[in-house]
C-alpha cells in the first residue's frame, strides 16, 4: 500500500516536469533577442563609422574646392612646351639688346640713315671733317677758329654746300666735372663740337677714339667721304675740297698718311706702338 510520503514524491515530479521544459523554452527564446541586440549595436557602430567618414570627405572637399584657385593648375605638355619657347625668345630678347647695347658703346652706331635721308630729301655731303682735338686745346681750337676753319655763318653755308666741320671730343673720366662742363659751355657759344659721349678722353685710348668718330659721324651725316683731322696742323681746307671733288663716286677709296720712320718700342713716348715687334727690329 502506497504511503503518504512516497505519494507526495511523486506529486513532486509531475510538478517538476513542467516547469524544467518552460525554463528551457524560456531560455532558448532570449538567444534571438540578445542576437538581435548585438546585431542593433553594430548596426549602429557601422553607421557611425560612415557618418564619419562622410562628413570627414566634406571637410576635405571644401578645403580643395577652397585650395583649388590658388593652386598651380596641371599644364599639358603643350602649353609646358609653349611657355618652354616663350622663355627662350624672352632670353634671345635680351641677349640681342645686350649685344645692341654693348655694340653701341664700342662706337657701332650703324643706322637705318639711308632710308631717313631719302624722306627728308637732302643731298649728300661732300665730307665730314672731324678736328681731333682735348681738354687743354681751347687755344688751338680759337687758332682754327681764326685761320682756315670758318666760323659762324660761314660755318652753316659750307656745311650748305657740303662740308660739315666738327672739333672731336670724348668725356673726360669723372663725368659732369668742370672740363665736360667747359666744353659744354664752349659748344652752346660755337655749335662746332662732335662729342663722343661713350668716349673716355685719354691718351692711351686714341684707337678707340678713331672708331667711335666714324661711327658717329657715319650715323649723323651721309657723305662721300670722312676725313679725320689732327689739331697741330693747319689744313689747306680749299685744296682738300678740290680733291675731293675730283674724287666723287670713288668706290672704296682711302687716302691717309702712313708714318715712316722708326718704329717707337719705348711705352709713354709719342707714336707708341704697343705691337711694334710685328713691324721687325725698332730701329727698322
Amino acid at each position: 500500500m502506497e504511503t503518504l510520503a512516497s505519494a507526495m514524491r511523486r506529486e513532486n515530479r509531475r510538478s517538476k516536469a513542467p516547469s524544467s521544459s518552460s525554463a528551457t523554452a524560456l531560455a532558448s527564446g532570449r538567444v534571438p533577442l540578445v542576437m538581435a541586440f548585438l546585431s542593433c549595436l553594430a548596426w549602429l557602430y557601422v553607421a557611425g563609422r560612415l557618418w564619419q567618414d562622410a562628413q570627414t570627405r566634406a571637410i576635405l572637399s571644401g578645403l580643395l574646392e577652397k585650395s583649388s584657385g590658388s593652386a598651380p593648375k596641371v599644364l599639358s605638355v603643350e602649353d609646358k612646351l609653349r611657355n618652354l619657347g616663350c622663355k627662350a625668345i624672352g632670353r634671345k630678347i635680351v641677349e640681342s639688346e645686350m649685344d645692341l647695347t654693348k655694340a653701341k658703346s664700342e662706337g657701332y652706331l650703324w643706322g637705318n640713315r639711308t632710308a631717313t635721308l631719302d624722306s627728308d630729301k637732302k643731298q649728300q655731303l661732300l665730307a665730314v671733317i672731324g678736328v681731333y682735338t682735348g681738354f687743354g686745346s681751347r687755344l688751338k681750337r680759337n687758332v682754327f677758329r681764326g685761320s682756315w676753319m670758318p666760323r659762324g655763318d660761314a660755318l652753316k653755308k659750307l656745311e650748305e654746300k657740303g662740308v660739315v666741320i666738327r672739333f672731336v671730343i670724348g668725356r673726360s673720366a669723372n663725368r659732369g666735372d668742370s672740363l665736360d662742363r667747359n666744353i659744354d659751355d664752349e659748344n652752346r657759344q660755337t655749335n662746332d663740337f662732335l662729342i663722343l659721349e661713350s668716349h673716355e678722353e685719354a691718351a692711351e685710348e686714341l684707337p678707340s677714339k678713331a672708331k667711335f668718330f666714324f661711327s658717329a659721324a657715319v650715323e649723323t651725316w651721309d657723305a662721300e667721304f670722312y676725313v679725320k683731322v689732327e689739331d697741330n696742323m693747319n689744313l689747306d681746307l680749299a685744296g682738300l675740297i678740290e680733291m675731293l671733288e675730283g674724287r666723287r663716286g670713288s668706290q672704296g677709296l682711302y687716302m691717309g698718311c702712313m708714318k715712316s720712320g722708326f718704329v717707337i718700342s719705348e711705352e709713354g713716348q709719342q707714336w707708341y706702338e704697343p705691337d711694334w715687334w710685328k713691324f721687325g727690329d725698332s730701329k727698322t
